[in-house]
């Protein structure tokens, strides 16, 4: 997930500091392309480390949080598109997103799981 991931926030850090429109577009075409081939596999790894009983409650667990995160983020970038910073919310959210990608990768990288 991290080596879909990385590429993908790179694009859109890139798409922040893009000269013209059409580069812009095409880095988050790109971004949009990678970014969520990582769902099936986290959902697949999700469901292999918990039981069948907890694997309802696992799949709300870990889907609610990123639904609540793309609920706040909008009002977030709306203040600092506001506040005149157009290119930081794109580029906050891609460093940030890099940092986590990296921080997982690192976390888990030692860790296998008995489905493989």
């Amino acid at each position: 997930m991290v080596f879909t991931h990385l590429p993908a926030n790179v694009c859109l850090v890139l798409a922040a500091l893009s000269p013209n429109l059409p580069i812009a577009l095409g880095l988050l075409t790109i971004r949009s392309a990678l970014s969520s081939m990582d769902v099936p596999t986290r959902t697949a790894y999700v469901m292999a480390v918990v039981t069948p009983g907890e694997r309802a409650a696992a799949a709300s667990f870990t889907a609610v949080p990123r639904s609540l995160a793309a609920a706040i983020s909008p009002t977030i970038s709306g203040a600092l598109f506001a506040a005149g910073w157009i290119s930081l919310p794109l580029i906050a959210c891609g460093l940030l997103k890099i940092t986590y990608d990296l921080t997982l990768w690192r976390a888990m990288r030692r860790d296998r799981s008995d489905a493989e």
